[in-house]
């Protein structure tokens, strides 16, 4: 029953995976999509929001900053225009003592002046406070020269001689000086003190500040390093901008003018500075949409794989019930058919005997009744293959042991192994049990292995590998269903060419076979697979392009002792009139039987119809030795007529007489109380063993 080809448990254009599998992946993008949108958004405006805080706080510090030094330098200058009233009204004193000692006081009531000189109008020193010489007259902006009465100037930072403090001038243009036409009031401040408070109370360590002159040049500052002065101009207030310095740096910097001197006020602050609390939610995010990326994909893969998976077994499931709907139907045609065949054998083979028994030793009817009854064995045994395939043999059920079966089975195929074929055994499953049949098992291992050696015409390995094992979880074979439990494995192994897709379909049918007219009746399989259901168990074929076929058998183990030998004696007992209730719809074979149970010296009792055999052993309890009742029945079943038998307290034997059943018949009628189960067409010397055992 095998062809060239593999095992594919599905359909060949199947594809397991949804054709939404694309979706989850589309669905888990678009939602990592929007949370890297909703992110950047937030960066944006945390970046927005982190360069404005700070640019506002620029703002007013270098405000704060102008602010102070105007009001500083207009100190200065108020006191500067203060001297020159005096000058004016000659009250102050221009003799070389008094002026030195009138200059030093004035230059103490000053806020942030240090020194004062008196220029006249060619710029020579007139009188000062100190014997220092005055700064370089051409170092001021605007010019001297060019200053109009009442305004000021600011000259370049100098250090006075013997100073260890750099300096900034500040002159003003008076009129005329004691009878001399007009001069110049010149004071020197200390350039750190022009930053007042802020120059010893910077707001962070990489800020900067400054102030510069007009034309650039820079008069103090609190680490300047590459701060350049501002671009701004008078109408302009103040300036916010982002820099590069000459270092590559990059730097947040803000100005402020200070239009009466022309002075800029610059702050500056470093932009990574700024934004490291903002790099910080930068690198974190990154790291979390990188996480939550990497998360989702591996959900997404997880869950589609197991979708994969659930579909695949769906799917799986699908074919395996169509095989399995499949084969019942066929089962539940051929038992019926054998059914109603094994009726008609049964009373061939009953009248048989009874003819044969007539007849005279040796004659032609003797003969030819011998005949008579050799062609309904064959045909019993016929129907026997097919029963097992339905599942509704009335086979025997006890316990035996699994592995002396298969032993049997290996002592017979290595007698007669084709030349090639190898043979490996390893039975790993001493002592493990079996309830059932065990010659229907040894016609499934023989079956499976006799297939096998078929299968590779050129020889090849044949393995049998027997072994126990434990299922936690339900599974779906390749043929059927699998419920957990304790199992014995049976793999029947061998390196044929495999089966075809579409041989697997039909695989296990009666009567279907890929080896042609003289292929035999396809029978085979059809009852390895019927003999694996009747125990309970299930059945997976496994196969891949040219490395043959594997057929594994999981049978329940049972956990129940084995029964004790009896000796079996071939002469046929007889009864001693002991009255016995038969119960049989077939008016047939009930006259067969009411004649066979005569012979054998009992007194049948006969009813065609169950529930009037039961009103008669309900009103006569006593009166019956046993009872003897076919299975299908119309009404009620022979199983049905146990139990209520049973349910009233009645304790006689009952034998069970079926040739269909339906599915684990053994079961049932243990289950119903029945003592005995017969199988159709039935044989004068087993039946009256059974009685002779049963009856005391």
């Amino acid at each position: 029953m095998r062809t060239g080809a593999s095992l594919n448990r599905s359909s060949p254009d199947a594809d397991p995976r949804p054709r939404t599998a694309g979706l989850p992946w589309l669905f888990a993008l678009a939602l990592w999509l929007l949370l890297v949108a909703v992110t950047s958004l937030a960066l944006w405006q945390l970046h927005r929001s982190a360069l404005e805080s700070q640019g506002r706080e620029m703002a007013l510090l270098s405000l704060a900053l102008t602010d102070e030094l105007d009001r500083g330098l207009q100190g200065a200058e108020e006191g500067l225009q203060a001297l020159a009233l005096e000058l004016g009204r000659r009250r102050l004193p221009l003799d070389d003592d008094q002026t030195l000692q009138a200059l030093q006081t004035r230059a103490a009531l000053m806020p942030l002046v240090t020194t004062l000189w008196l220029l006249d109008k060619d710029l020579a020193p007139m009188a000062s406070s100190e014997a220092t010489p005055p700064p370089d007259v051409r170092t001021f902006l605007p010019h001297l020269a060019s200053l109009g009465e009442g305004t000021c100037a600011l000259s370049q930072p100098f250090t006075p001689a013997g100073g260890a403090q750099a300096q900034v001038a500040l002159a003003l243009r008076v009129g005329a000086l004691h009878g001399h036409p007009g001069g110049w009031i010149v004071a020197a401040m200390p350039a750190n003190q022009l930053l007042g408070a802020f120059g010893v109370a910077l707001p962070a360590a990489d800020a900067r500040m400054a102030i510069f002159r007009s034309d650039g040049v820079l008069l103090a500052g609190v680490n300047v390093g590459l701060l350049r002065a501002g671009k701004s101009d008078q109408a302009q207030g103040p300036r916010l901008a982002r820099e590069r310095f000459a270092d590559g740096s990059e730097h947040l910097v803000g100005s402020h003018r200070v239009p009466r001197y022309g002075l800029d006020v610059v702050v500056s602050r470093e932009l990574g500075a700024v934004l490291q609390g903002w790099r910080g939610a930068l690198q974190l995010s990154i790291a979390a949409l990188a996480f939550l990326l990497v998360t989702m994909a591996a959900a997404v893969h997880f869950v589609t794989r197991s979708e994969r998976q659930r579909l695949a077994a769906q799917q799986a499931l699908q074919v395996q019930l169509a095989r399995t709907s499949r084969l019942e139907a066929l089962g539940a045609l051929a038992g019926g058919v054998s059914h109603d065949f094994n009726n008609v054998l049964a009373g061939i083979v009953g009248y048989g005997e009874m003819a044969q028994d007539a007849a005279a030793p040796g004659s032609d009817q003797a003969r030819h009744l011998d005949k008579v009854l050799q062609a309904a064995q064959r045909g019993q045994l016929l129907i026997e293959r097919i029963l097992s395939f339905s599942r509704g043999g009335a086979r025997a059920s006890t316990v035996f042991e699994l592995e002396p079966v298969v032993e049997e089975v290996l002592t017979l195929l290595t007698a007669s192994l084709r030349p090639g074929v190898v043979l490996e055994r390893m039975l790993a499953a001493p002592g493990a049990r079996l309830r059932g049949d065990a010659t229907q098992v040894f016609e499934a291992v023989m079956n499976l292995c006799t297939n096998a050696m078929q299968a590779m015409p050129d020889g090849g390995m044949l393995s049998i590998r027997l072994e126990r094992r434990r299922i936690a979880a339900p599974q779906v074979l390749s043929h059927s269903p699998l419920a957990p439990g304790e199992y014995v494995a049976l793999s029947v192994t061998d390196q044929g060419v495999g089966i075809t897709p579409e041989v697997m379909e039909h695989l296990f049918e009666p009567f279907f076979s890929a080896r042609g007219p003289q292929g035999g009746t396809g029978l085979g399989l059809a009852v390895v697979f019927g003999v694996v259901t009747e125990f309970g168990g299930g059945i997976d074929v496994d196969s891949r392009p040219g490395q043959g076929a594997r057929f594994t058998l999981y049978l329940p183990e049972c956990a129940d002792a084995l029964p004790e030998s009896t000796a079996v004696s071939t002469a046929v007992p007889s009864g001693a009139g002991q009255r016995l209730l038969v119960v049989d719809d077939e008016p047939l074979l009930l006259a067969m039987a009411a004649e066979l149970l005569t012979g054998l010296g009992y007194e049948p009792v006969c009813f065609e119809h169950a529930g009037e055999a039961l009103q008669a052993l309900t009103e006569a309890p006593g009166r019956f030795a046993a009872v003897i009742t076919d299975e299908r029945m119309p009404g009620l079943a022979g199983t049905q007529l146990a139990s209520d038998l049973r349910s009233r307290g009645l304790r006689l034997p009952i034998v069970l007489v079926s040739g269909y059943g339906g599915a684990l018949l053994a079961r049932r009628a243990r289950e119903s109380g029945v003592t005995r189960v017969l199988m159709k067409p039935l044989r004068r010397d087993e039946l009256a063993r059974t009685l002779a055992d049963l009856i005391p």
